[in-house]
């Protein structure tokens, strides 16, 4: 957004393969997306060749370090919840804190633990389908109830219509689910005030229902 004159800034974690880093500068920000895969980093790279203002960085969102500070930082679909232990989670935040301006804002959404325990993860199944494949995933949860993980087992089926050969992929996507009281100490550790937190993509009060939360905090001076 342009306000003023001014292009703000924006610091992508975990951008994937460049689709929301697009959008967000299609719609007049200037975006650094962060992201360690480089299969993923090549389809962003494709995606945003014709797109001004936008750049990517092969990174760990724990580590980097660019040489630039950024008006806001985003984390969303769950790249916070793949940081299982605390310690990463607090690695991530460090890190976004020195990247951001005075006031800077980090929004990021994650698993919520009322959700989780309620409602307790269950196997899904989902099918897609086009004129060439016929695809079935399966996502079997396994909790780890001491340790605020799930570990997601995903069997994804590949038929091809053309010859009916199966191709079978095996995944597994640990997931830690998170607490406001946590999150809130978590940030306040690092530098940061919790300014809001609400239901992901709804704007509704966090209950035993929210499986996706969502925080906005804003850096305080010093920490």
């Amino acid at each position: 957004m342009r306000g003023g004159g001014k292009r703000y800034s924006v610091l992508e974690l975990g951008s994937g393969t460049g689709k929301h880093a697009v959008l967000l500068a299609q719609r007049g920000y200037k975006v650094c997306g962060i992201e360690r895969s480089e299969e993923m980093l090549g389809q962003a790279s494709v995606r945003a060749e014709n797109v001004q203002g936008v750049s990517f960085v092969a990174s760990d969102i724990r580590d980097f370090s660019i040489e630039q500070s950024f008006d806001a930082a985003i984390a969303l679909f769950h790249v916070m919840s793949y940081q299982t232990e605390t310690e990463g989670f607090l690695a991530v935040l460090r890190n976004v804190w020195s990247h951001l301006k005075e006031n800077g804002v980090f929004i990021f959404d994650a698993w919520y633990g009322p959700a989780v325990l309620t409602e307790k993860p269950e196997v899904r199944v989902r099918r897609l389908e086009n004129e060439k494949y016929r695809i079935t995933r399966i996502a079997e949860p396994v909790a780890r109830f001491n340790e605020n993980i799930v570990d997601v087992h995903y069997d994804v089926f590949v038929e091809s219509k053309r010859d009916f050969k199966f191709k079978k992929i095996n995944e597994i996507h640990s997931m830690r689910y998170y607490f406001l009281p946590e999150v809130r100490l978590m940030l306040n550790i690092c530098g940061f005030r919790l300014e809001k937190a609400c239901e992901f993509m709804t704007d509704c009060e966090l209950g035993e229902r929210t499986w996706g939360s969502l925080f906005a905090a804003r850096k305080r001076k010093n920490i």
